[in-house]
């Protein structure tokens, strides 16, 4: 039998599961568990990933939450039976270096992805460089984010951006209602891609950064690349993985 560290996203539904649960296995300390479980929603996941990244667990998420793109469905309280059935995928975050208008610097991965987004009732103005390359000179619109092929399926898609299979090693750079130039449809790029967008105003036009869940206000420029020093390693049941999740996504947008 596996060792397991239990997380609950504090909801009612999980108040009721956690009795359960804990009253049949053992809550071992996540450093001596051989998997943590994460009972939560998509974005208690995402937290939970990189509050944890350090004891470099696998995880297994069942959802409790809304949507759970990234969890399994919640079956039954026998979590043996799943964990010993569950198919191992292993993904890298993107890490974002962020500098602000005041010169501080700081530093956050993201799983799903990176987002610029204006601050203020001004559009942004921004700059997108790939590798030495200017993709846009002058970009004005609400936003723009850069997705991880995992997180293709989540606000990247929701602003029309295009899906990307886990396998393909490719980043996603999507505009948010782009106003100049207008036809803009973003940019699919190279997994290892090193990327920098600047904002090109400052004192008029402010902008922050989120990185999943983690905000930087009044920015001056970012840069983003996959950091593949870093394996998040999550557990699927047969026929519910992550890459199907996101197949299904792709017939359905056809």
């Amino acid at each position: 039998m596996k060792k397991y560290h239990f997380i609950f996203d504090k909801t009612k539904k999980n108040k009721k599961l956690k009795k359960i649960l804990l009253k049949k296995y053992k809550n071992f300390a996540p450093n001596f568990s051989d998997v943590i479980i994460v009972l939560g929603g998509d974005g208690f996941m995402l937290q939970t990933l990189k509050n944890y990244q350090k004891y470099n667990k696998p995880f297994y998420g069942i959802n409790t939450g809304t949507f759970g793109f990234l969890m399994n469905k919640y079956k039954s309280f026998n979590i043996n039976n799943s964990i010993s059935k569950a198919k191992l995928i292993s993904i890298s975050p993107l890490e974002m270096k962020v500098l602000t208008k005041s010169g501080k610097t700081f530093f956050a991965i993201a799983v799903n992805e990176v987002s610029l987004l204006r601050q203020t009732r001004q559009t942004a103005s921004l700059q997108i460089i790939v590798g030495k390359k200017v993709l846009i000179k002058k970009l004005i619109c609400d936003g723009v984010l850069v997705s991880t092929p995992a997180g293709s399926t989540a606000y990247n898609l929701s602003v029309s951006g295009p899906i990307l299979s886990l396998n393909s090693k490719k980043l996603a750079i999507t505009p948010i209602s782009p106003f100049r130039p207008r036809r803009w449809r973003g940019k699919v790029v190279s997994y290892f891609s090193k990327i920098k967008i600047k904002n090109l105003d400052i004192q008029k036009r402010a902008v922050s950064v989120v990185a999943d869940n983690i905000e930087v206000r009044n920015i001056k420029s970012i840069k983003v690349r996959i950091n593949s020093n870093i394996k998040f390693k999550l557990l699927y049941d047969k026929g519910t993985s992550l890459n199907k999740k996101i197949s299904l996504e792709q017939n359905m947008s056809k």
